[in-house]
């Protein structure tokens, strides 16, 4: 374990998807380095879709849950992350933060809307899924800092 480390929230509107994405991939990846949450501004229900897209790629999603940003109420976070514009457009004060930064990605559950299938549905999830990894792989660069990754 790694003494004080950064604490980073990754923040979208409903914390349905694209956060719980961002949250279980930065554990996957990154292990202990961070200490990682989840959170919405109007939490809904865990989407279905994300659950099975990420336990495809082995992340099991038992645990996970949308969050309202009221509960992480006197935690101090060194990073808020947004992956959505309206979280960026209504992200609250989060008094101590280091950095608030963004990076967005498209919604799936919007883009499935016009799908035909639900394998095609599916694949907007996918798409999505596999671009926060990438972005997660990337994310002590995107925060500012270097981590020695063992």
């Amino acid at each position: 374990m790694q003494p004080n480390k950064p604490r980073v929230l990754f923040l979208c509107t409903g914390n349905s998807c694209r956060s719980q994405m961002a949250e279980a991939w930065t554990r996957q990846v990154w292990g202990d380095t961070f200490e990682v949450f989840s959170a919405g501004v109007a939490p809904n229900r865990m989407d279905p879709r994300t659950v099975r897209v990420m336990e495809e790629v082995g992340i099991p999603m038992e645990g996970y849950r949308p969050k309202h940003v009221d509960e992480l109420k006197g935690i101090t976070f060194d990073y808020v992350v947004t992956v959505c514009d309206h979280a960026r457009e209504t992200c609250p004060y989060f008094p101590g933060a280091h950095k608030i930064l963004h990076q967005g990605f498209e919604d799936p559950p919007v883009l499935a809307q016009e799908a035909k299938t639900e394998e095609e549905a599916l694949d907007h999830y996918r798409r999505i899924r596999d671009e926060i990894r990438e972005f997660v792989s990337n994310l002590p660069e995107f925060l500012g800092f270097s981590v020695d990754k063992e």
